[in-house]
């Protein structure tokens, strides 16, 4: 067999076993109380699942540099029969993260849609049921959504989250991201000078005008809507209606230092592979 080819069925292997198993385990749970869960923590917990698969992918790539082309290795029936749920899970993901980009902009009241373009789309019938007040701070946290590209980081997110399919802990995740996505643009707005109470009733107003309409679950998937999560909507809310909080200390890695500790670990890995890979695949494919 070539060696791209078999290092590619064995990061498919291997990889997504380790999403899977660590996707799995993975707590849900945050140490930060609800008021102080940060944005941006909750977001880097969607990723953690996926650093086992990177660095068992970088390990497989020492060991390719190490082999001959073609692998001398005989690759069994049972490798390929393994692979197939895992194949056929990313098959899921990719149909999945289609058919969330098909709803057109007249399904929503008001949201930010495009991937790469963002902007806001105001359903006129909302509009009507908002006084100015309501409406400015209504945009106000859609404009938010559009400077931080939502729309793209959603559609990302819930990929991700479908790799891991089925646990119930990786939607979870999921979850408790855009619910702190929501908050911490209606923070954003209102710290540019919205009225949390404006705010509140732009909220409201929306919900009630969702509810006259039919929006599919694909529909939704690739958008940033006002109203969010709907079964926090009494709590987030009573939060719009309390004075602004000041900013908790982040204690949150840096996307740097994130970025530097995960560089470190994957050319140890690719090491690793070069020194180690050879004898465990060898092992691997003798099992198969």
């Amino acid at each position: 067999m070539e060696r791209e080819t078999l290092l590619t069925v064995l990061m498919i292997l291997l990889g997504g076993a380790a999403l899977q198993v660590i996707g799995a385990w993975l707590s849900t749970r945050s140490r930060m109380t609800p008021g102080f869960e940060r944005e941006r923590a909750a977001w880097l917990r969607l990723w953690w699942p996926l650093t086992p698969a990177l660095i068992v992918a970088a390990w497989l790539c020492g060991w390719a540099l190490s082999e001959p082309d073609p692998v001398p290795d005989r690759v069994g029936p049972l490798v390929f029969i393994v692979c197939a749920p895992f194949v056929l899970i990313v098959i899921r993901a990719i149909l999945r993260a289609g058919w969330s980009l098909l709803g057109g902009p007249e399904k929503f009241g008001i949201a930010t849609i495009g991937l790469i373009r963002p902007h806001i789309v105001f359903a006129p019938e909302l509009a009507r049921l908002l006084d100015d007040r309501a409406m400015q701070a209504a945009l106000a946290h859609e404009r938010a959504h559009v400077r931080h590209r939502d729309p793209l980081r959603i559609w990302i997110a819930q990929f991700v989250t479908d790799l891991q399919w089925p646990w119930t802990s990786a939607q979870k995740r999921f979850d408790r991201w855009l619910a702190a996505l929501e908050r911490a643009r209606d923070d954003e707005a209102r710290a540019e000078g919205i009225e949390g109470a404006d705010l509140a009733a732009a909220l409201v107003a929306s919900v009630r005008f969702h509810r006259n309409m039919t929006i599919t679950a694909g529909a939704a998937g690739a958008c940033a809507r006002l109203t969010g999560d709907r079964s926090a909507l009494e709590e987030r809310v009573a939060r719009l209606l309390q004075p602004l909080a000041g900013d908790p200390k982040d204690r949150t890695p840096t996307t740097l230092q994130v970025a530097a500790l995960l560089s470190l670990a994957l050319v140890i890995a690719v090491a690793l592979g070069v020194v180690y890979g050879k004898r465990f695949v060898g092992t691997l494919l003798a099992l198969s």
